[in-house]
């Protein structure tokens, strides 16, 4: 009896330690991959994205830096799945072939309790990734939001000139608003006058002791704003101590396009079901709500498909675990691009739009794993 259950209890410890082997060399290729690929993904879309809001928008490097910056954590829950896929095929190609994996499968432990470990590990990724997309994600794509309405409204604002005037023209070189300002000190406006044309038949005025911009818009303190008549006639007059006005640069095509990534899971769900809004941004954050539960799933279907891919059979003498992470992560995203793009046209329904990739990946990898498992001798 008692050596029954000291070949149980070294049995159990031999268990551990193929835990924590697999387990360090998944991890140590999984931070690999994250870095690898968001590097990428910041080397390229997102440096562009930059360069187009400083050409456009006239937003200062600085702050376009920072806002960069501030999209990290929602490039970090793209590239989780990722790195998982990239940790899973590298980690088990070499063990493959190094013969490893075949005498672990000739002391009797199956393909089910090799992988084990990284399910389990890409089951922890998948929460945290959902943790980040529902957290973080929310409050830094509001606050990149907050700082390019910021950035836009400063732009225009010589710091320490007096008796200065700037405008803005419509696009075909009619005058829309006119700013007066007697002196700028510390980013804020004093004595500020502004003509705005931008209404037809009317103008409207606006005077103001000060005034500044903030992500709300113009904020005047002290004043009174006149609408007056083509004819020259005041049609009303309001008095105030503190008003904020939405003029300025429209931006609400640009920056509306992330306000679904705003919103957690709740908080989207609910304004879906409370705000009235078009049939097409309707089809758009529905599909957006579906794909903050399939994103996440994601990292585990890529390990379905990625352990038994990475199990190399004996006559291949080289290390594939690279190639096929990167093909599997192409096909992925091209699929998942096109279908939300049918989603979106109403083509599809958002929930297949969202998960259509996941589905096909899954059916797959059940079918390479129910292979894997049970042909290989």
């Amino acid at each position: 009896m008692k050596d029954f259950f000291q070949n149980l209890y070294n049995k159990f410890q031999g268990i551990k330690i193929l835990d924590r082997y697999i387990s360090k060399q998944v991890i140590e290729m999984f931070l690999m991959g994250v870095f690898v690929f968001t590097t990428i993904i910041f080397a390229s879309d997102t440096f562009i994205t930059l360069i187009k809001q400083i050409a456009k928008f006239g937003i200062p490097f600085k702050v376009a830096f920072i806002m960069i910056l501030l999209n990290l954590p929602s490039v970090i829950v793209m590239t989780i799945p990722m790195g998982v896929l990239l940790a899973t095929v590298m980690t088990l190609n070499r063990l493959s072939l190094s013969s490893e994996i075949t005498v672990m499968r000739a002391c009797g432990i199956g393909l089910n309790r090799i992988a084990k470990p990284i399910f389990i590990f890409a089951v922890l990724m998948s929460l945290s990734s959902f943790f980040i997309n529902e957290t973080v994600v929310p409050v830094m794509t509001r606050q990149s939001k907050d700082l390019a309405l910021w950035a836009l409204g400063q732009k225009n604002i010589p710091e320490g000139k007096e008796n200065f005037v700037f405008k803005e023209v419509n696009d075909n070189g009619t005058l829309k608003r006119l700013f007066y300002v007697g002196y700028c000190k510390k980013k804020t406006l004093y004595n500020v006058t502004v003509l705005d044309n931008a209404k037809e038949d009317t103008i409207q005025v606006l005077q103001a002791r000060q005034g500044k911009t903030s992500p709300d818009g113009w904020v005047f303190e002290k004043g009174a704003a006149y609408t007056i008549a083509n004819s020259g006639q005041v049609l009303n007059t309001t008095l105030f101590d503190t008003s904020t006005v939405k003029f300025g640069l429209d931006l609400s095509k640009e920056l509306n396009k992330n306000t679904a990534k705003e919103m957690n899971f709740t908080k989207l769900a609910k304004y879906l079901a409370s705000t009235d809004i078009s049939p097409t941004d309707r089809r758009i954050y529905t599909i957006e709500l579906f794909d903050k539960i399939a994103l996440p799933i994601t990292t585990i279907v890529f390990v379905l498909v990625g352990v038994p891919l990475a199990i190399t059979p004996p006559r291949v003498r080289y290390n594939r675990g690279f190639l096929f992470s990167i093909l599997i992560i192409f096909a992925y995203y091209v699929v998942r691009a096109l279908s939300i793009s049918f989603g979106e046209a109403g083509s599809m329904t958002p929930f297949i739009a969202a998960w259509l990739p996941n589905i096909i990946l899954t059916i797959w990898g059940v079918a390479l794993y129910y292979k894997k498992v049970y042909t290989i001798s």
